[in-house]
């Protein structure tokens, strides 16, 4: 049984980013495991644009051209796994805020309740929501973890008029 190198994960990250990157996705997550004499490698990309099964299809061609031009790296067979992010994921980059805007959020603060409320507008240091009827500005340092709420119609014209009026009055007073 080969054993994986000390540097297999680094090594790997930085192919598997490069080649994520060249066909214009972020790289959310990868994972190594190995199973019997198999490696098992596990790329999550996820975009602005969202991720379409064509996009997996393209991302995972890359990385596999990527990996087999770097064969030293892996030192037998492997089993390539790329997906796109599940709704259940966790708000954790202002990217994942920025590409979920006018959905949902159920949010726990970290000093303790929760708010549900819609994503409006977000920076680098925070984001504002339509909670109960009134816009918040929320850091994300107060914020301990996010999740969107499964929603299964679209937003309320109302709530999202809402929230293209604040977008519009605060770039006007910027």
């Amino acid at each position: 049984m080969t054993a994986q190198p000390a540097n297999l994960g680094s090594a790997i990250e930085s192919v598997v980013r490069d080649a994520v990157a060249d066909v214009g996705f972020d790289l959310e997550n990868l994972e190594e495991v190995r199973i019997g004499q198999r490696w098992v490698i596990r790329v999550i990309v996820d975009s602005d644009a969202g991720v379409g099964l064509d996009d997996i299809a393209a991302v995972s061609r890359a990385v596999s051209l990527a990996l087999d031009e770097r064969d030293e790296l892996m030192a037998g067979p492997y089993t390539l796994e790329v997906t796109s992010p599940g709704v259940d994921r966790p708000l954790t980059h202002p990217r994942h805020w920025r590409r979920n805007r006018l959905r949902l959020v159920r949010a726990a603060l970290v000093a303790g309740g929760e708010l549900i409320g819609r994503i409006g507008d977000c920076d680098d240091e925070g984001v504002t929501l339509l909670t109960s009827g009134s816009l918040r500005r929320v850091r994300y340092t107060e914020l301990s973890r996010a999740v969107i709420e499964v929603e299964f119609r679209h937003p309320p014209a109302n709530e999202v008029a809402a929230l293209d009026g604040a977008s519009r009055q605060d770039w006007e007073e910027r």
